[in-house]
């Protein structure tokens, strides 16, 4: 998969900005706070119609303007595409994919798949669970676009059911409509159970692999998805599930009347990582997390090649200058074979790469 070119108006810091890109490696370099990982963001927000550092879409327009716009030009599954997004402020996004009009974001799935790979992820272990869940749902996503509906449905059902939940004892009619939002709730969490599992399943037989290369076979990665309590086995169908998530509700209900919080759900899952059996979050070094964590990131790139037989198009956002040089390596002999986005402080950091483009950004233009 190739990003040949890319188009914004009033995205972030770029009021406009025109871009032909290479299709091995191309260098996004300048000082801090030109705009490098807006760059990066926009190719990764086509992929997905989301951003990993942005909850709201308004959040990328530039101030004091009603909407921004992207476009790409991307060569995928042998054929050309040009995507497009639209963002307003008060009103709901638009996509297009070659002039059609996108009713989900879901319909981007399998155009243009993307791992980025930032600063922040060095931390992917020793964070929370809703880090962990964050990749997940943004690797899965690319590959199901059944997955990509069902976890959006589920976070406006969430967003419904806490507010009746912070309410119902002022307003003792919301209720009423709890069992419904419940029931709901659980059919399209049985299905983001049942995607999570078989995604793990595929990091499992991906990763540990990734990381005894990258400690030169003196450790032994882990993984284990952990959900729901009365979900016996993750891997089973939706209708499988759906029987467990509502069981577990109603063991909750209480709980959560009394607590005001939604307690049961697959919006507490949590992907457990461990080295050489124990947890990772817990005991590992900050070397072995972050070794950790890029072992996931490239399980990640790997299976999609595996999924689509394409590499997808690898952002790396300033993450080299946090490894050090024996983790930088292992990294750039990892990513031989299919676009690269890598973007750093100074150009002469990256002085090995060869067969490329670099890109200068300063205060939002391209130099």
């Amino acid at each position: 998969m190739i990003v040949k070119s890319l188009e914004l108006d009033f995205f972030r810091n770029y009021v406009h900005l025109e871009a032909v890109f290479d299709p091995r490696v191309n260098l996004i370099y300048g000082d801090n706070a030109q705009g490098k990982t807006n760059l990066l963001e926009a190719v990764a927000y086509l992929s997905t119609a989301r951003s990993h550092r942005a909850r709201y879409d308004r959040e990328m327009i530039m101030l004091g303007v009603d909407g921004a716009f992207v476009k790409g030009e991307v060569r995928s599954r042998a054929r050309d595409f040009t995507l497009e997004a639209r963002l307003n402020r008060g009103a709901r996004r638009q996509l297009w994919s070659n002039g059609v009009r996108l009713k989900t974001a879901g319909e981007l799935s399998g155009i243009l798949n993307t791992v980025l790979f930032c600063p922040e992820d060095l931390y992917l272990i020793r964070e929370g669970g809703a880090a962990r869940r964050r990749f997940l749902d943004s690797a899965i996503c690319q590959l199901r676009p059944r997955y990509e509906q069902a976890l959006s449905e589920y976070n406006r059902l969430y967003d419904h059911k806490v507010r009746i939940l912070r309410d119902w004892q002022e307003n003792l009619s919301l209720l009423s409509t709890l069992d419904d939002f419940n029931l709901r709730m659980a059919q399209t969490g049985a299905l983001i159970v049942h995607y999570r599992a078989h995604f793990i399943r595929r990091l499992q037989e991906s990763a540990p692999a990734i990381h005894r290369d990258f400690s030169g076979g003196k450790e032994e990665l882990s993984l284990r998805y952990e959900t729901v309590s009365t979900v016996t086995d993750p891997l089973a169908g939706a209708k499988t599930i759906l029987p467990q998530l509502l069981e577990h509700q109603q063991a909750h209900r209480q709980a959560e009347l009394d607590s005001r919080q939604c307690l049961s759900g697959p919006h507490k899952d949590d992907l457990a990582v461990e080295i050489d059996g124990n947890p990772a979050k817990t005991y590992g070094s900050q070397g072995q997390t972050r070794t950790a964590a890029l072992s996931l990131k490239l399980a990640q790139r790997e299976i999609f090649f595996q999924e689509t037989g394409e590499w997808p198009v690898l952002l790396l956002d300033d993450v080299l200058s946090e490894l050090d040089h024996r983790r930088q390596a292992f990294v750039l002999n990892r990513i031989q074979g299919g676009q690269v986005f890598i973007s750093c402080c100074e150009e002469e950091k990256l002085e090995g790469l060869e067969n490329g483009k670099s890109f200068y950004i300063q205060g939002g233009r391209l130099m």
